[in-house]
């Protein structure tokens, strides 16, 4: 992360937790925990499928947007709705019964609006908004995007709602619900992450900070995709492996993303989630070694050699050892890898994620105005002290001091809420609640969510001639 913040005066903050020493002695007990919400049965509020009081009842929710939605989500999503008429709605729902297409984005925009509106699971719901805000503002609003011109699609954060906890996270990108005409996004996580499975939050930095951030610039997605395939070619990795990878860009590099905006958390958080939804699902938490051709994701065994890969890039002093950490939990899952239906290398596959790692962060792409990706958004020592420091107000009931508030970002409380969950015996569901305490306080802060007109929250910061460096610990 890197958004320009006036940065504050913590003389021992890093030499009291600047230096951490890394503990994931309580990741079973993590992954039970995302087994445990998957398994859950909330499915989240009933589908509003009656045209008549849908219509009511989005009137009454917009009062309490604020008007940055109001204008880019509610009014354009409204009048598609007049367009379409009561008969035009009741069609598309008959059209995608199962609402896994255009039903399904229809009736998912809807939720977002009420949900927001009407207060559903309000603490939650303004803790999730929260994240995804602040995820997609440090992309746009960061420092080091100096030239880089906004996305050509989407520049506000998107919206969020809970619900189909059979599809786990996921987002409709913006190209997609501008068939509807709204202005951006909509990211859901299944309603039991609104109350536990804390490791799902750290895959809104796949979501928000990969998928929705890859749809919102043209062409970024396909310069990535021939990138990847080039490099691997050029190193000669064989095994179908360049165009596997090429293949499954989307998915690939949204995790790269998720861990260049939340650092090892969402590394090591991979890890876990993917075990905890395996437990639930076949009923072994371990790493899957398979990657059918129809699966645009890449295998779970290939992904966590890729978390390893890409945290051990980042710009803080810790890469190498949470690298390290990454990669030797990745190995207690290996067995046989076995892509597209046939067998790989081990060591090839190995050296497919370091070569797709490096590719996906380091290559000069024509559509950031020949930057690169780790240099718009990064891990630094600044980011990981005040994870530290934040990880130590997660397992008390001190506040967060006043001062502080304006520095620290959510993504790092995410990031430190994954940290501290993971130390051996830590109380998870205190320290989940915690998280959701503090990023709703955040959340009621936020100027875009006032009655002004605020899309990057994380440009209003004051301009200063002089910086007294040595009183702030976090400056890089």
């Amino acid at each position: 992360m890197n958004k320009n913040p006036l940065l504050p005066k913590l003389h021992s903050i890093t030499e009291e937790f600047g230096t951490t020493l890394a503990d994931i002695g309580n990741l079973s007990k993590c992954i039970e925990d995302v087994k445990n919400a998957a398994l859950d049965s909330d499915t989240g509020p009933e589908d509003p499928e009656n045209f008549k009081e849908l219509r009511d009842r989005l009137e009454k929710a917009n009062r309490k947007l604020p008007p940055l939605y109001r204008e880019a989500v509610f009014n354009p999503y409204v009048k598609c709705l007049n367009e379409l008429g009561e008969e035009g709605f009741n069609k598309i729902l008959l059209m995608d019964r199962m609402k896994t297409g255009l039903a399904g984005m229809m009736i998912d925009i809807a939720h977002a609006i009420l949900q927001n509106g009407e207060g559903y699971c309000e603490w939650a719901t303004d803790a999730f908004q929260e994240v995804v805000s602040d995820i997609y503002d440090g992309f746009l609003s960061s420092e080091n995007r100096t030239g880089v011109k906004p996305p050509d699609k989407c520049v506000i954060p998107p919206l969020v709602k809970w619900g189909n906890p059979n599809f786990g996270p996921y987002t409709w990108p913006i190209d997609a619900t501008t068939t509807f005409e709204i202005q951006t996004s909509i990211v859901n996580l299944p309603p039991a992450n609104a109350k536990g499975g804390l490791l799902a939050w750290a895959t809104l930095g796949h979501e928000t900070g990969g998928h929705d951030i890859l749809h919102a610039d043209t062409g970024l997605t396909a310069q990535l995709q021939e990138s990847v395939r080039s490099a691997l070619k050029e190193k000669n990795i064989g095994h179908g492996l360049p165009e596997y990878w090429s293949a499954r860009i989307d998915e690939t590099a949204s995790d790269i993303l998720g861990i260049l905006n939340m650092g090892p958390a969402a590394g090591i958080g991979l890890i876990g989630y993917f075990r905890g939804l395996n437990y639930a699902y076949i009923g072994k938490p371990v790493l899957r070694n398979n990657g059918p051709e129809s699966d645009l994701h890449p295998a779970d065994i290939l992904r966590g050699y890729l978390a390893a890969s890409a945290v051990g890039l980042l710009n803080f002093s810790g890469a190498d050892n949470w690298a390290k950490i990454i990669e030797d939990e990745t190995n207690k899952d290996l067995s046989e890898i076995n892509i597209a239906g046939k067998k790989i290398n081990i060591e090839d596959a190995r050296e497919s994620t370091k070569i797709v790692a490096s590719t996906i962060m380091h290559t000069t792409l024509q559509s950031l105005e020949n930057h690169n990706l780790a240099q718009i958004q990064n891990w630094y020592d600044q980011d990981e002290n005040i994870t530290n420091y934040l990880r130590s107000l997660l397992i008390t009931d001190n506040p967060l001091p006043i001062d502080y508030k304006q520095n620290i970002y959510a993504t790092h409380v995410v990031a430190a809420a994954v940290m501290a969950a993971l130390v051996k015996d830590a109380d998870i569901p205190s320290i989940f609640k915690r998280m959701q305490a503090i990023l709703k306080t955040m959340h009621d802060g936020n100027p875009s969510w006032g009655p002004l007109y605020v899309q990057y929250s994380g440009n209003i910061v004051p301009c200063v001639v002089y910086s007294r460096s040595i009183e702030y610990p976090f400056t890089e």
